[in-house]
């Protein structure tokens, strides 16, 4: 993870950018992630420059917008503050007067922009490596793509644009992950875990980790999750009460039964680094699905609303209908509500976490008046959860 782009939108009229970046600045830490802020319209970018300084994190700056004059000295006025500012357009030619860092640039990749450079990529594809004239067009065919070295690129909406960007246009980095087209590659069996993560879960029960960190580490990995969870309410396995959580799991087993039993996936586990990105979404949404819970909530219900946002693309990993996938394992009969039916005491969280990773304000208002929750109490949620994110 390169670091989080955050969309900031204004809610009403007294949206405020400066009350944004403090609050930002109040909450990140020197091991939070990098963060870039992208405030989504003019006004609110305006707040956000007026207080920006060399503490404060990388601001996004449209170059369109900087023909409003104001907007512009406040850009200026921030640079000379220390602030960094990233540019952000379409692709063609760089402003030589932007008052921020020449790269990376972040780069709105338009459908017509995706579609030359899908072409390009697949026209090199066709070459016959054997044969210089072919190959040397290819080659000229990728250095004509629109996409340009260290850009922060968005949009890049299947693998194939993506693996362009990093491995042959040597991007910056890539805002989203298309992980539909990721699963989709996995098509007709279930997500298989990731091999970094059953070593890390072995090297945590070797070195006798906490319980609660054990949790944690089963919880990085859908896949990983879900398979200890069929394990644990097996026939074979004989236990004679229901597991529906992962701290359980590990209390029944004990260490030395659960490293057998890992040591036992590692032959089904994936090198596939593409894959990383996807669980870190589904990681990250269930950190900040527990989040959004009412403050003093019982731990355990905690633990078992992370599941629940753990779980919320179960369909995916498993590559099967959801009433399938969660009718093969025990789970809360609330968890189940939520991710099934949409209902429940979980469905109103679940449901704005699922929101907030959209690019779409409308979504996320209509889902948060729907189970009246407030601007405020979801934004710092929100900024808790990016705070301490990892991969």
């Amino acid at each position: 993870m390169a670091g989080i782009r955050l969309l900031a939108y204004e809610d009403g009229e007294h949206a405020d950018g400066g009350h944004l970046l403090r609050s930002l600045t109040e909450m990140w830490m020197a091991e939070s992630p990098k963060l870039l802020v992208a405030p989504r319209s003019p006004r609110l970018l305006h707040g956000v420059l007026e207080q920006a300084d060399g503490e404060s994190p990388m601001v996004e700056v449209p170059v369109d917008w900087l023909a409003d004059e104001a907007l512009a000295l406040a850009a200026t006025e921030a640079r000379r503050r220390g602030a960094a500012l990233i540019a952000s357009a379409g692709p063609g030619p760089r402003r030589t007067d932007f008052p921020g860092r020449s790269s990376p640039r972040v780069m709105e990749l338009e459908v017509d922009h995706a579609a030359a450079a899908l072409q390009a990529v697949l026209r090199a594809r066709e070459a016959d490596p054997r044969h210089p004239a072919q190959r040397a067009a290819a080659q000229a065919q990728l250095a004509a793509s629109p996409i340009e070295p260290e850009q922060i690129v968005v949009g890049a909406a299947s693998m194939a644009l993506v693996e362009h960007a990093l491995d042959q246009r040597a991007a910056w980095a890539v805002a989203g992950w298309p992980i539909e087209d990721v699963l989709h590659r996995n098509k007709g069996q279930p997500l298989p875990p990731t091999r970094r993560g059953v070593v890390r879960t072995m090297q945590a029960l070797e070195s006798e980790q906490s319980l609660d960190q054990l949790e944690l580490q089963f919880g990085q990995e859908p896949a990983l999750a879900y398979r200890l969870l069929l394990h644990l309410n097996s026939a074979s396995l004989g236990l004679r009460r229901r597991i529906t959580s992962l701290r359980h799991g590990v209390m029944m087993l004990g260490y030395r039964t659960l490293d057998a039993w890992l040591a036992e996936q590692l032959p089904h586990t994936s090198d596939d680094r593409n894959l990383q990105p996807a669980n870190a979404t589904m990681v990250l949404r269930a950190h900040l699905t527990s989040q959004l819970m009412e403050a003093g909530v019982e731990e355990e219900l905690r633990r078992e609303v992370y599941l629940c946002g753990l779980f919320a693309q179960l369909d995916l990993v498993m590559d099967e209908p959801m009433r399938t996938a969660v009718g093969r394992v025990a789970l809360p009969e609330r968890l189940v509500e939520a991710v099934l039916r949409g209902t429940g005491p979980y469905a109103g969280v679940l449901q704005v976490a699922q929101a907030l990773g959209q690019d779409n304000p409308a979504v996320v208002r209509a889902t948060r008046a729907r189970f009246d929750m407030g601007a405020e109490e979801i934004n710092r949620s929100l900024l808790r959860t990016l705070a301490v994110a990892t991969v």
